[in-house]
């Protein structure tokens, strides 16, 4: 059996249903609007047509181009007006009763090669389908807001669904200029599944008072090149929306590790704190802008600076170190060890200044460790031993601040923010592809265009080097006995093989 899908339905015209219709209509697919409440389908075919005149005021699409679009839109008064569409996706509240019963439903309207799909964003796709006579034709279409701009769709395929239904929806999303991940059914599908890395991580770096949320943002957006700061996102999101997909993913995979939520978010859930949307959460947004971030600290040039010996865990970061201190007129010392009065920068992997110190076999006193995994280009994270004292600290803190480059100073952590952080999101797009959830390109594809990340999670490991995404997983795990760090066999048996974390094979 083929499916063609010519015409369409979107029932729920919401933010998400309105946004599915438009570029469906746009793409020349009739589409019908059918809401329960009344009047919503007619009202939101008005707004979409003052959707497309602004496209065409702003040159984004002809005057005709709108008028086809226009006609491609029907309003339906009751269900059984969609008896012959091809698709109908339902977009309606996230409650698994109600989406049973809608898929029920329409069984008893739709012809039987009609395809019923389900835009949810959480809600397994198997047990949708679970009470249709019909289950193979059920499926996960899910699109992100706002689905104009958002060119992803997670294609989602339930236990009993027809790969041919599949490969119908992977083509009607190209047709609609979007780019579909087919996913297994699991919770989160993809996307909200890659995500729990980046928030989890860094709530629970400030939990242990690593440094403050201005510093965790700054780090991981002006030093490893996120969009947003993982508390600027949440603010974003909110945490009604966030905290509970944290707690919902963590659920139902049964209290992993990986996916611990933090009490913090419940607290500020409960206390109503909750970004943006009420103009207080991690920041204050009461002028329509956000306030409350504290500053990035530069220190001035010292008139003396101490010698610097160098300890790496990798050559070519400790040829940055060197290339870097000799550029800015700083002595290097050279000997096999620190001289008595020398600032010791340790370059390390997975492990606080204390712990590296120990291993390098220096002074904590005269230790400060710095962050090479996203290089000293625009940022820089300095880490100083409990011990170390304050000239040492001045002096590395100055020394980075040279070229006017940002400094964040970090109180001792085993793993440095971005370190912990960019090892847990690599990991977890490992643990993906491992459990076959998408394939690596799907995995890559869906992370950089559903969360907006620089790079998919396993590309990024390629690009940074997965030796050292594994050195610092296996670091962590060892000193916190922690099994959220524990390393996928996925980047483990590719480390060990010298192979990229992107090599698939079909075996």
């Amino acid at each position: 059996m083929t499916f063609e899908i010519k015409n369409m339905a979107v029932i729920g015209v919401g933010i998400m249903g309105s946004g599915i219709a438009q570029i469906a209509a746009q793409s020349g697919h009739t589409t019908y609007l059918y809401d329960t409440k009344a009047g919503a389908a007619e009202q939101a075919k008005q707004k979409l047509a003052a959707t497309f005149q602004k496209l065409v005021d702003k040159n984004k699409i002809s005057a005709e181009q709108a008028t086809v679009a226009n006609k491609h839109l029907i309003v339906a008064d009751q269900l059984e007006e969609l008896k012959d569409c091809d698709l109908i996706v339902e977009a309606i509240v996230e409650r698994l009763d109600v989406k049973q019963s809608l898929m029920q439903q329409l069984e008893d309207v739709v012809s039987d090669t009609a395809i019923l799909a389900s835009n949810t964003s959480s809600l397994s796709i198997t047990a949708i389908a679970a009470n249709c006579k019909n289950p193979q034709r059920v499926v996960g279409f899910h699109f992100f807001n706002p689905v104009p701009l958002m060119k992803v769709v997670e294609v989602i395929q339930g236990l009993k669904t027809d790969p041919l239904i599949i490969d119908a929806l992977n083509e009607l999303a190209r047709a609609f200029g979007h780019r579909p991940v087919v996913a297994k059914d699991t919770p989160g599908f993809i996307i909200n599944h890659a995500g729990r890395a980046y928030g989890t991580e860094a709530l629970k770096i400030l939990n242990e008072n690593v440094c403050d949320i201005s510093e965790i943002d700054r780090i991981l957006r002006d030093g490893v090149g996120f969009r947003m700061g993982p508390f600027e996102l949440m603010d974003l999101t909110g945490l009604d929306v966030s905290h509970p997909v944290m707690e919902s993913i963590y659920h139902q995979y049964y209290e992993e590790a990986r996916y611990k939520p933090n009490p913090l978010t419940k607290q500020m859930l409960d206390a109503k704190l909750l970004g943006r949307k009420v103009n207080q959460g991690f920041y204050n947004y009461a002028t329509g802008e956000k306030t409350g971030e504290i500053p990035a600290r530069f220190v001035t040039p010292l008139n003396t600076y101490p010698s610097v010996w160098i300890a790496a865990d990798f050559p070519e970061d400790q040829q940055q170190l060197e290339a870097y201190l000799r550029q800015h007129n700083i002595t290097v010392d050279t000997h096999s060890e620190p001289q008595a009065d020398s600032l010791c920068l340790l370059a390390c992997y997975g492990e606080d200044t204390t712990q590296a110190a120990q291993r390098f076999q220096v002074n904590p006193e005269h230790a400060v460790a710095v962050d090479l995994l996203y290089g000293i280009s625009k940022h820089r994270t300095l880490m100083p031993s409990l011990i170390t004292k304050t000239e040492y600290r001045q002096a590395a803190h100055s020394i980075f601040n040279l070229d006017g480059g940002m400094v964040s100073m970090i109180a001792e952590s085993i793993g440095f923010v971005a370190q912990r952080v960019l090892a847990m999101v690599i990991n977890l797009g490992c643990d993906l592809a491992q459990q076959n959830i998408a394939s690596v390109d799907d995995i890559n594809a869906a992370v950089r265009l559903g969360l907006g990340y620089p790079f998919g999670p396993i590309e990024w490991g390629d690009q940074i080097g997965s030796q050292k995404i594994l050195l610092i997983l296996n670091r962590i795990a060892t000193l916190t006995h922690d099994p959220r760090y524990r390393p996928s066999p996925w980047l483990q048996r590719r480390v060990a093989l010298n192979l990229p974390l992107t090599f698939n094979t079909d075996l």
